[in-house]
């Protein structure tokens, strides 16, 4: 009897032991049983002499045929930003704009291509009569597009950091264009969904339906006038864009829609190279994308915040409900009240003053953490911070080279396909970036974000911008590239994998893959995919005051985690995409 009360007794406590454990995976502390200080250098896709990750399997290609052949991180980049044009049009673009973080052996920069209002903009353009916003003129057609910048960006990227030349790094963007590539499913079923928008548009439905009829999965995808257009960059640099027969054309198209890009505007248009924002977060140092972006200040806001906080692994002690609520609170409390920040001081700096030493000050985070209770904050208790002053489309690609210089770019049309307007014997797509502007102030765009007078509409203006292409070194060395798109929710998704691989030892592809969880301050409420919280977590989260809602999945963030001391590279791509991380 003993015998099998003690053989009941064992197994009992095996079963329990096995309960506990599997407990733990939707942890958001867990993810491998490491040393606390041990980083998880893992993935599904490694490579020891380089490393791509982008939204495209073909774009992914091209850039490491780049790497391969012995161009460095920059031409690969630069390579990747055509061939998205070509391949992902859902957000790769030549008629939109973008921004890039670069580490090379001498430095660390970004470059700021963010697309511009053109000169005969107005700060009321959006409003009617009595001054109600009009979203439909702000999201779509030609009236709702910026000067593009991606073009002169990404030539300017090459000429002063790449090592190769235009005709070599465009070659395979011109070839997929004209000979055409095998469109995967998610293409065709992404095509298809905006079936609508794109009959609205002669133009458009000459490219992106088939003769009016829907695509279907394998088909060829062939775009001569794409390929024509790319053909008059390679052989004429920017002159080739912003000048001559494709600014014709853009003009034209912009006359025949209603819009007011003008030669004069694209002529003018110039990118701009800005020192990064900087924090360092338990001896990582983090870059990222200063404004016009607000990513980079959110994100080491959000990273400032969290810092001096407890987060133990399962190694350390059992993290219970209790526990794993706190957490979520903070963090979610924490996203507040950067939101609200964002909304009022950031902006083009060209244009307003915007506060980055304060924001991104160390005391000024604590200040912010200080003032969070045991309940939810109503956002109409939370202000912005006061100072003594003086898409949902966008996509990501991380590069790394075999010499460890590191490029992180994020570009972007703003919503899927922009304004849905193609540039009529051109065939790319025109951005709808003009919504990024706050167009009234504290009235909402299509993203939910709130904007203010920092954002208000200037002709030459820089619209702001969530994207938040980011560089990390450890004690100098390559650590991790990462990025994602996802309009406002992208600085959440960025930070989230990041304290994952950081705080939590996740290997790269499930820190990355993990269900997010956001909020921005307004609308009022917790944003969550299914799976990011445990409902006995999201029960006491609930009792604290929080209003929640699920979403469908969002962001799709491409990442490289770097083991520099072995040289060793880790790619992977989201989940939630249909890209490819490729190392050799």
């Amino acid at each position: 009897m003993l015998k099998k009360n003690l053989g009941f007794i064992v197994t009992a406590g095996l079963i329990a032991l096995f309960l506990y454990y599997a407990s733990q995976f939707n942890n958001p502390l867990n993810g491998s049983q490491k040393k606390k200080s041990d980083i998880n250098y893992s993935s599904d896709v490694t490579g020891t002499n380089g490393m791509v990750v982008s939204a495209s399997r073909y774009a992914s290609e091209v850039g490491v045929n780049i790497l391969q052949s012995g161009g460095n991180a920059v031409d690969a980049a630069v390579a990747m930003g055509f061939a998205l044009t070509v391949t992902y049009p859902q957000a790769g673009n030549i008629g939109g704009g973008g921004f890039m973080v670069i580490k090379t052996k001498d430095k660390i920069t970004t470059i700021d291509y963010r697309e511009k209002a053109p000169a005969a903009s107005t700060r009321n353009m959006f409003l009617d009569d009595k001054g109600n916003f009009l979203p439909e003129k702000s999201q779509v057609g030609h009236l709702s597009a910026g000067v593009p910048g991606s073009v002169a960006g990404m030539l300017y990227a090459l000429q002063k950091y790449g090592s190769m030349t235009r005709e070599d790094v465009l070659a395979q963007s011109i070839k997929l264009a004209e000979d055409g590539f095998e469109m995967e499913d998610r293409l065709a079923e992404s095509l298809n969904s905006d079936f609508d928008l794109f009959n609205e548009f002669p133009s458009s439905r000459k490219i992106f339906t088939k003769g009016g009829a829907k695509f279907k999965a394998g088909e060829k995808f062939i775009q001569k006038d794409l390929a024509n257009t790319l053909k008059l960059i390679s052989i004429h640099g920017r002159d080739g864009f912003y000048a001559g027969i494709t600014a014709d054309l853009i003009v034209k198209e912009m006359q025949q829609g209603a819009g007011i890009i003008t030669k004069e505007d694209l002529l003018n248009y110039q990118p701009v190279e800005r020192e990064p924002v900087h924090t360092n977060y338990k001896g990582y140092d983090v870059y990222s994308m200063p404004p016009p972006s607000s990513g980079g200040i959110a994100l080491i806001q959000l990273l400032n915040m969290i810092e001096n906080e407890t987060l133990p692994d399962r190694n350390d002690v059992y993290y219970g409900i209790k526990e794993q609520s706190n957490y979520y609170h903070t963090a979610i409390e924490n996203m507040k009240r950067v939101y609200a920040d964002r909304s009022e001081h950031l902006g083009d700096p060209d244009f307003w003053k915007v506060p980055v030493s304060e924001l991104t000050n160390k005391d000024y985070a604590k200040t912010r953490r200080n003032e969070i209770g045991e309940n939810s904050t109503p956002a109409n208790e939370i202000k912005p911070g006061v100072f003594v002053k003086e898409s949902d489309q966008t996509t990501h690609y991380s590069v790394i080279d075999k010499d460890g210089n590191m490029v992180s770019v994020t570009t972007t049309l703003n919503n899927t396909y922009g304004s849905g307007v193609v540039v009529d014997g051109a065939g790319f797509l025109l951005n709808d970036e003009m919504d990024d502007f706050a167009s009234k102030p504290g009235e909402p765009n299509m993203f939910g974000l709130i904007g203010n007078e920092a954002n208000a509409i200037v002709p030459g203006k820089r619209m702001l911008s969530s994207m938040t292409p980011t560089i990390i070194l450890k004690d100098g060395d390559p650590f991790l590239i990462i990025g994602s798109p996802g309009g406002g929710r992208i600085i959440t998704s960025v930070y989230t994998s990041i304290v994952n691989i950081i705080d939590f030892k996740m290997s790269l592809d499930s820190a990355i893959d993990k269900p997010r969880f956001h909020h921005q301050w307004q609308p009022e409420y917790l944003q969550y995919e299914a799976g990011a919280v445990d409902d006995e977590v999201m029960a006491k989260l609930k009792e604290k005051g929080h209003q929640v809602k699920q979403i469908s999945d969002y962001g799709r963030v491409e990442g490289i985690l770097v083991d520099w001391k072995n040289k060793v590279y880790y790619g992977h791509s989201d989940r939630r995409g249909y890209g490819a991380a490729i190392g050799y």
